[in-house]
């Protein structure tokens, strides 16, 4: 087994989505880098990036009130933890534009719902990436910041003391995640997961769940600790449980053929 060791100095850390996970993943990154200034550790700049209002169906699941409808989720997000841990969280209210919005060796959490901005985040050059997913009941966290399967399995290679510096980002994992969703209707516009909640057709907290999963890989990230795996699985029901798939040649193999 390896693990990932990117030779990352973390200075600029983006979350691309404020919605569903993207709201519920705010909280938990101001958290951390609360405490770390806290501890007199560093503390890297946190954007939130998102073009898209706040609307009545997002109340409840989102981490947004009724007051606050109307108004930009980034910018609210941005404001309260600002406000809640004297931070200088910074809002981009629109689409992401990989060139112009992501620097260079950031860290970056896509908590995205359409192909566009991922293939957007596919983009970037030189990111880390941590991409969150899900379906009703189940989703899945990569984590990983390579688009070619030549280069994460070269690295395996040249690893010293089992520590890899490449790994297959979710756009390699997984390339449906590039393919546009086909409504059950045609007639029907694809609905946002709030309004798939409203109808039962999304689990409540499974958004909760791959917001905390995506957390824990940046805490790792930030505290030095060991990554041993690629990709982590959760299920909510019938049954809770995460499962998370170690770093070895050949469960990379798997998704490479």
């Amino acid at each position: 087994e390896y693990t990932f060791d990117p030779h990352l100095y973390l200075q600029q850390i983006v979350v691309v989505g404020s919605g569903g996970t993207g709201s519920q993943l705010a909280k938990q990154l101001a958290s951390l880098l609360y405490h770390r200034r806290e501890k007199r550790q560093t503390v890297p700049e946190l954007v939130f990036i998102d073009p898209d209002i706040i609307e009545p169906h997002n109340i409840g699941r989102q981490a947004f009130i009724p007051a606050e409808i109307g108004e930009p989720k980034a910018a609210v997000l941005a404001r309260r933890y600002n406000f809640a841990f004297g931070l200088e969280i910074q809002a981009i209210c629109k689409p992401l534009n990989a060139a112009k919005h992501l620097n260079r060796n950031a860290l970056v959490c896509g908590c995205v719902d359409n192909h566009h901005a991922r293939k957007e985040l596919a983009s970037a050059q030189q990111i880390t990436w941590i991409d969150a997913g899900n379906g009703f009941n189940f989703g899945q966290v990569v984590i990983g910041n390579r688009g070619d399967w030549t280069t994460v399995m070269d690295g395996l290679d040249r690893a010293q003391d089992g520590k890899c510096r490449f790994l297959p980002h979710a756009g390699l994992l997984f390339p449906e995640l590039f393919q546009p969703e086909k409504p059950e209707k045609t007639d029907e516009a694809p609905l946002s997961c709030a309004e798939l909640v409203i109808r039962d057709e999304q689990h409540l907290y499974v958004n909760a769940v791959m917001g905390q999963m995506v957390a824990q890989y940046v805490y790792q990230l930030l505290n030095r600790e060991p990554i041993t795996s690629f990709v982590s699985f959760a299920t909510l029901s019938p049954n809770f449980a995460i499962r998370s798939i170690p770093i070895t040649r050949e469960n990379l193999a798997t998704y490479s053929a």
